[in-house]
């Protein structure tokens, strides 16, 4: 059965080029790395290195608490980290938890990272600059309009239409 015209995601979405354009950002920082001859470093990755470099050693759910994502999400990062070499765990205390560790590796990387960050940070300040307040407006804006109407309240109006 061919169901293709029927299938929503077909169509070009209204978020689409918002997705694509921060893929793009994000493959552009993660070229970065390699013309600065670091191979591997995946931009998701960057926060927790940062933060396990700063605050020490700490299991999965204490890394996914101080950097306010879920533990499923820290979990799959946490695994691209390990294999990728920036990463090791050792048992907790309860024997139900893994303790993390940066790597030689990830702690010599540290420093770039940080850099790179600050750097991101100054860049898009000025593409903010250079839109007029755009993007910082457009982020408030959304955020004071979901506070006010979650995104589930307003699926649900809509699916009860």
């Amino acid at each position: 059965m061919n169901s293709s015209a029927a299938d929503p995601t077909r169509a070009p979405g209204r978020w689409d080029s918002l997705f694509a354009l921060l893929k793009r950002m994000d493959d552009d920082i993660e070229q970065l790395y390699v013309r600065r001859g670091v191979e591997g470093v995946r931009s998701r990755f960057v926060r927790p290195m940062i933060r396990l470099r700063h605050d020490g050693p700490m299991t999965i759910s204490a890394l996914a608490s101080s950097l306010g994502a879920t533990h499923s999400a820290t979990s799959q990062t946490v695994a691209a980290m390990k294999r990728a070499d920036f990463l090791t765990s050792a048992p907790g205390e309860d024997g139900r938890t893994q303790v993390l560790s940066l790597t030689p590796r990830a702690v010599e990387l540290v420093p770039l990272l940080e850099s790179e960050w600050r750097a991101t940070e100054a860049v898009v300040a000025a593409l903010d600059d250079e839109l007029g307040g755009a993007v910082t407006d457009l982020s408030t804006a959304l955020g004071r309009a979901l506070a006010a109407r979650p995104m589930s309240q307003r699926l649900e109006e809509e699916l009860g239409r």
